[in-house]
């Protein structure tokens, strides 16, 4: 999953260097060729917002995935849970004691 994500993301940045490019290029043009020029530039930056989007609702999903995990993990060990949470909180107790 973490390879797919990395891909989605390098290919966003392909696509934003692209479009920076068109852009470019389309202030320097015009006429018909800014025109089509733009237009290219708003067509990968609407593919970039759909990866993107993508990207974000993987994101998600997997959170939502160990949210539920995790509910589920304290549901089935209460007493294993609330000594997980104490010792977590005397080691922060500690570290701020240290200062």
């Amino acid at each position: 999953m973490d390879a797919t994500r990395e891909k989605l993301v390098g290919d966003i940045k392909t696509v934003l260097t692209d479009v920076d490019a068109l852009l470019r290029q389309a202030a320097e043009a015009t006429g018909d060729e800014a025109r089509q020029l733009r237009r290219r530039a708003e067509d990968m930056l609407d593919l970039a917002q759909k990866k993107f989007a993508a990207v974000r609702d993987d994101a998600l999903e997997s959170g939502r995935a160990a949210t539920r995990a995790t509910d589920e993990w304290v549901h089935d060990n209460p007493w294993s849970a609330v000594g997980i949470g104490a010792a977590i909180g005397v080691l922060i107790g500690m570290l701020i004691a240290r200062r």
